[in-house]
């Protein structure tokens, strides 16, 4: 299983929301955009550039509409955005995002605490949502994603229900969302129960309409429970540069997967990613530069690009630089 040079794996890069979201330090707009131009450039075509919610709440998002105004003037970008309700839907379509992604934590404990908000009512903001997505003119409309937040457990709660993860995800894709995806929000899932509940939300809602992971890394079980993913069907992985993020909701929720670390695998098994590993490393420059009180994660960009290692392994493809 070294090379599979027939599958194409989307990383979708969700540092500037939900890395940044997650830390302290306020990191300047110019700086947000030199990140955002400079993963583009190294290949990575999708990137969770901002959350639409209330400056106060988190001002780390302040300066959304800015950033998603320059990201669209990348070519080939697909820009994302993550909105917590139908406010924030509206001012990210304003803004000009070709995809929103919101929120519905598995765990009813978890969404009070994250959006204030009942399921029944983080559905009815769906609801609306989805309508006023369908009054624009079909080549304006955004990708509208429901993420199931806690889908594997939940710090607040504790085990959270199979079923009730299946079943939410059918009230998602009924509410109007055109696809679902699955959350580790706590970085408690292991492989196993990751397939188990791909395979059971797919069975409910069709096997197209499930496609993207966003999974953490807390307990150092995220590449193998990607591996995981990918060898379910899944197409397309959430990661963050240098491993920032979590969620300020969920004690404990440290930890992304590191987007370096996860491109030097599925590189390495000749996975295409359409992402040149080396340009990619060199974006950490900027990120560190920028946020000179956080850490930055990750075994590849500590330990370099083994000797003589060539995309596809060593001397199985071509060379990574």
């Amino acid at each position: 299983m070294q090379e599979h040079p027939d599958i194409d794996v989307l990383i979708s890069e969700v540092g500037p929301r939900d890395g940044l979201q997650s830390v302290k330090s306020v990191m300047p707009t110019e700086a947000k955009c030199a990140w955002i131009t400079a993963e583009a450039g190294a290949g990575v075509r999708e990137i969770e550039v901002a959350s639409f919610v209330p400056p106060k709440l988190l001002p780390q998002m302040a300066d959304a509409a800015e950033v998603v105004a320059h990201a669209l003037k990348i070519k080939g970008l697909t820009v994302a955005a993550l909105v917590p309700n139908f406010k924030g839907a509206e001012n990210a379509i304003r803004a000009g995002v070709h995809k929103i992604s919101l929120p519905l934590s598995v765990s009813e404990t978890h969404s009070k605490a994250n959006l204030r908000k009942t399921h029944e009512q983080v559905l009815d903001e769906v609801r609306r949502i989805a309508e006023l997505i369908r009054s624009l003119p079909e080549d304006q409309r955004p990708g509208f994603e429901g993420a199931l937040s806690t889908a594997f457990g939940c710090t607040l709660e504790g085990p959270v229900p199979e079923d009730k993860v299946v079943q939410l995800a059918a009230a998602l894709m009924e509410a109007g969302c055109n696809e679902v995806g699955l959350s580790d929000t706590t970085g408690y899932a292991n492989p196993a129960q990751l397939r188990r509940l791909i395979r059971l939300v797919r069975a409910e809602v069709g096997e197209d309409r499930l496609s993207n992971v966003h999974l953490h890394n807390t307990r150092g079980l995220g590449l193998a429970n990607a591996l995981a993913a990918l060898e379910e069907g899944i197409t397309t992985l959430d990661s963050s540069l240098g491993g920032i993020g979590g969620c300020p909701f969920a004690p404990g929720a440290s930890g992304n997967i590191v987007t370096e670390d996860l491109v030097f695998m599925l590189d390495a098994m000749g996975i295409n990613t359409g992402i040149n590993l080396n340009r990619l490393l060199k974006v950490r420059e900027i990120v560190q530069e920028a946020l000179p009180a956080e850490s930055l994660y990750g075994f590849t960009p500590d330990a370099g690009l083994p000797r003589g290692y060539g995309r596809g392994g060593w001397g199985l493809g071509q060379e990574a630089a």
